[in-house]
């Protein structure tokens, strides 16, 4: 878990880095283990009124399409820079209306041991075409819970920094 200090000295970094133009609010910086997740919001589309949902689907498409490929050399540059810097991959994404585009990511593989019936589980899903694998079943389970379960998986991030702070303040060692 990272500690409430490092994700702010993240955060901070990341805020005095990021060229202004790139934004209209604060970036929204995620960070695991292995990766910090940059999100950019950026000028939404101006369509005229009366324009259709695909229309501005479209647009918004294209927006961040073009936000991409545009800075995408300095993109890298500041990557690069995170880093060495945090010791973490940087990933981008584009926040444009309510669209938003997640343009690299890192895919770590995890490995855990199930019993029979959490097998059987990921097997049915499986076998009734909701998944190609394993694997795939597993990520769908996990992205399952992440969608229904927000709530409590925020209420135990909470708890868990606050015993990191705590574990913080206590005696070294």
């Amino acid at each position: 878990m990272i500690t409430k200090e490092a994700w702010e000295r993240v955060r901070g970094w990341f805020t005095g880095r990021l060229p202004e133009a790139w934004r209209v609010a604060p970036p929204e910086i995620t960070i695991d283990r292995d990766e910090i997740t940059v999100v950019l919001t950026i000028e939404d589309v101006d369509l005229p009124d009366g324009s259709s949902d695909a229309e501005r689907a479209e647009a918004r498409a294209g927006r961040a399409k073009a936000f991409r490929e545009d800075t995408r050399d300095h993109r890298i540059r500041i990557a690069r820079e995170a880093e060495h810097r945090f010791d973490r991959k940087v990933s981008w994404a584009v926040r444009v209306g309510d669209r938003t585009e997640l343009f690299t990511h890192v895919a770590a593989p995890t490995m855990t041991r199930l019993r029979q019936p959490e097998r059987l589980v990921l097997d049915t899903l499986v076998d009734a075409g909701v998944a190609r694998s394993r694997a795939d079943a597993l990520a769908w389970c996990v992205r399952l819970v992440r969608q229904h379960e927000g709530d409590w998986l925020g209420e135990l991030r909470d708890a868990m920094e606050h015993v990191a702070d705590v574990r913080d303040r206590g005696p070294a060692a």
